[in-house]
């Protein structure tokens, strides 16, 4: 009875999400169906409160939501708030494909790669969780809406880095965006905890993202507008319809906090709040959800029981090795040196972000840290890092043992003989247990 009424819960917590949407109503609790049983079905659904802290609460739409644990980060006053558009790669367009929408199981596609039976509705049709297409920016140094410990995904393509504010990707999910000539798609999914980022070129086409309004591994499944095939937003990969096996670039990016991101920052751009959509920003409307002891929404899987399902880990995936670093071993730690595919890499984490998912307003959420994988290799010279016990007040809070140069979060030196050096990034997950169960079952526990 607990987990029904968790799921009608849920269900209609997505559908809130939902603004108007050309190609269908939103759909209610009683279409929660397999892939193959809801094409061409539409339903309302009706707001709902759910006080259980097992399931996500809906408040008031617009709500303005009072924080009591955190702080607006020192942005600069002598300066006015600046608005920035960005010169936008577009998609080329609907293709005359079939749509795996509303047609899943048509002849003309390949075979699929995940069992169709699998990919459940969610509640909203699709873009009912409006992605975002004109991304409207400001400059990091004027910002006066994001607290100092909410987090925020930091994406660096080509020298440049923008900020995605989680409180914005929570109730939108994807945002298609281009630098310089780089099209690129971020995306956030709120019920797997993970954040990943892609190339939208693929060879001869260019695409954009939306939300599908279905679920596969609890995971967001996305599909692309110029041939409407789906594909998992966990491994970037079309697993039905015209581009069926088809891989996108996976781009590292990291959730860290606002104070951080500033820091290193402060003249970089911000996603705003001007998205074309009002939505109750700042306010998490999965409250309670990040919580270890209850299950996954409308995950129809088997956890695997090393951990529990909604333990948090850091997911670490290249060539065909696969390893969870346990997050809380490795906030005690500060720093591991681990293999993965025979490579030695890097991990670190720095208190002071707080999780998205757990009170009403994120910036009260319990600290969980921030996370960064690397190359440990800088002009040449292997190196081996340790947290810095001094205050770090440039923000260096690694230091490395073979120079004593410091390094923040992000993996810059920014301070000592190699200041300037940006380490190499390795794109990595800070996710639940379950979906990388999942997605990657042989996946290696690493618990120091």
């Amino acid at each position: 009875m607990r987990n029904l009424l968790f799921t009608l819960v849920a269900v209609v917590l997505l559908a809130t999400a939902c603004g108007p949407d050309e190609r269908a109503t939103v759909q209610g609790a009683a279409a929660v169906r397999p892939l193959s049983e809801t094409s061409g079905v539409a339903a309302e659904s009706e707001q709902a409160h759910a006080p259980s802290r097992g399931a996500p609460q809906v408040d008031e739409p617009h709500a303005t939501l009072a924080v009591t644990n955190a702080t607006v980060c020192g942005f600069d006053e002598d300066l006015e708030p600046d608005r920035i558009e960005v010169a936008q790669i577009p998609g080329d367009g609907r293709e005359n494909t079939v749509s795996a929408l509303d047609f899943p199981d048509d002849a003309s596609f390949g075979e699929p790669l995940v069992d169709l039976n699998r990919i459940l509705s969610g509640g909203p049709p699709p873009d009912g969780i409006p992605p975002i297409d004109a991304p409207v920016f400001q400059t990091a140094n004027t910002v006066d809406w994001i607290h100092c410990t909410e987090p925020v995904l930091a994406l660096s393509v080509d020298g440049e880095t923008r900020a995605y504010p989680v409180q914005i990707m929570t109730w939108h999910e994807l945002v298609n965006d281009t630098f310089g000539g780089v099209p690129v798609a971020v995306s956030y999914c709120p019920l797997c905890n993970s954040a990943l980022a892609y190339r939208r070129d693929l060879g001869d086409r260019i695409v954009t993202f939306g939300t599908s309004g279905r679920l596969f591994n609890s995971s967001l499944a996305m599909y692309d507008r110029e041939t409407e095939s789906m594909w998992t937003h966990f491994n970037g990969t079309a697993v039905v319809g015209t581009l069926v096996g088809t891989e996108l670039e996976l781009l590292p990016m990291q959730m860290l906090s606002w104070r951080s991101f500033l820091q290193a920052n402060p003249e970089a751009l911000v996603l705003t709040r001007e998205t074309g959509h009002e939505r109750s920003y700042g306010q998490n409307p999965y409250s309670g959800y990040d919580d270890v002891t209850t299950s996954p929404f409308l995950f129809d899987g088997e956890n695997d029981p090393r951990l529990p399902a909604k333990e948090r880990i850091v997911g670490i995936r290249r060539g065909d090795d696969s390893a969870a670093i346990v997050l809380e071993s490795l906030a005690s730690a500060g720093v591991l040196a681990t293999e993965v595919d025979g490579e030695l890499l890097s991990v670190w984490h720095l208190p002071g972000t707080a999780t998205a998912l757990e009170e009403r307003a994120i910036a009260d959420g319990r600290d969980v840290g921030a996370v960064g994988v690397y190359l440990p290799m800088a002009d040449g010279q292997a190196l081996s890092f340790m947290s810095s016990n001094e205050s770090a007040g440039d923000g260096g809070n690694f230091v490395d043992e073979e120079t004593g140069s410091t390094w923040n979060i992000q993996g810059l030196a920014v301070g000592g003989p190699l200041e300037g050096h940006q380490l190499e990034r390795v794109e990595h997950l800070d996710t639940f247990w379950f979906a990388l169960a999942a997605f990657e079952p042989d996946t290696r526990v690493i618990n120091p």
